[in-house]
């Protein structure tokens, strides 16, 4: 693409303004991806599991994530339905560093009759929310 840009534009047939003020942007993007933070991957959600006590939900699910310290971790996990709706939250309130994969629990979620499926996926404090959805049925 670059090679392509000097090819349409020379310095003899474009003002020299512009070719120095896309030099300029071309040499900040480059820089600029250089010096992007490396990043662990969102948070992945390995297993749930769910139990049903009466009217109520117990789920349970295990997250892997490159957490390095308090600058950046998993922390948190959300349940959702099919249209999207957050029926659950588990607030994570430390790195697992040294503890990956984990699993954390949370108890007493209400999920409302005739829901057949459930969707978990993990938050990372640097990343936000993972994209994948992990789909649990719960008509087992």
């Amino acid at each position: 693409m670059l090679r392509m840009f000097y090819k349409q534009v020379s310095l003899e047939t474009a003002d020299a303004g512009y070719v120095r003020t896309m030099k300029r942007v071309l040499t900040l993007l480059f820089f600029g991806f250089l010096a992007a933070p490396a990043s662990a991957h969102d948070p992945t959600v390995v297993d749930v599991k769910v139990e049903q006590v009466g009217m109520l939900w117990n789920i349970h699910v295990t997250v892997a994530h490159e957490d390095t310290g308090w600058d950046h971790f998993a922390d948190g996990w959300e349940v959702q339905d099919v249209n999207g709706t957050v029926l659950a939250y588990r607030k994570l309130m430390h790195p697992h560093v040294n503890e990956q994969p984990f699993t954390r629990s949370l108890s007493g979620v209400v999920i409302p009759d005739g829901t057949r499926e459930i969707f978990v996926r993990g938050h990372c404090n640097v990343g936000g929310w993972s994209t994948d959805l992990i789909k649990i049925d719960l008509s087992r």
